[in-house]
């Protein structure tokens, strides 16, 4: 089941790519790299309104109409789990992407941090899926509420790292640590509750 859910995450890169291409016939697709040496403004609004929802959203696609109607998917964690293994595969497929033109330390980076970084904005959405599943109450309410955070928080990361100001070597890291914390706490509270 953590093989579909990777192979799942490569194919949802190709919906991100199609998202991104319907942008075109509406001229609202843009070089983000471009837009920083512009405007700041311009590539925030890009990055939260564009880049984090069509990142996540992709990954979130096979997540809700496949990977949580496995009967396997039947305990709070495995909405951490899950939409891990489908960031890892959307990753792997990005990665395979840029690093046909990154090299030296940028690719490595790149490489190192990219599968890292998807896991975590998306470990948001799966943990409020599989806890509100499992706890009651309207899932698709708390997921979707917990998947704009994703989308915002994903934007916000894209924001600082592509804008090279001196925030970028300080909030990116941040940002993915504080996360990494919640999800650590989270996964103890869900460990303690088994």
């Amino acid at each position: 089941m953590l093989i579909l859910a990777l192979v799942l995450g490569y194919c949802s890169a190709y919906i991100g790519l199609y998202l991104y291409e319907a942008l075109d016939y509406i001229h609202l697709r843009f070089d983000a790299y471009e837009l920083a040496k512009s405007s700041s403004l311009q590539l925030f609004l890009y990055s939260v309104l564009a880049i984090g929802p069509i990142e996540e959203l992709a990954k979130f696609i096979p997540f809700l109409f496949i990977i949580v109607r496995l009967p396997h998917f039947d305990e709070p964690i495995d909405g951490i789990i899950y939409s891990s293994f489908i960031a890892l595969g959307f990753s792997l497929h990005e990665n395979s992407y840029y690093l046909t033109y990154l090299e030296g330390w940028e690719a490595l980076a790149r490489s190192l941090t990219a599968p890292m970084v998807h896991v975590m904005f998306a470990s948001i959405w799966g943990y409020a899926y599989g806890y509100s599943d499992s706890h009651g109450g309207n899932r698709y309410l708390v997921t979707f509420c917990f998947l704009l955070i994703a989308m915002f928080l994903h934007g916000v990361f894209d924001f600082f790292s592509i804008g090279l100001s001196i925030w970028a070597n300080i909030a990116p890291p941040l940002l993915i640590l504080a996360i990494w914390m919640w999800r650590l706490r989270i996964l103890h509270r869900v460990q303690n509750e088994a």
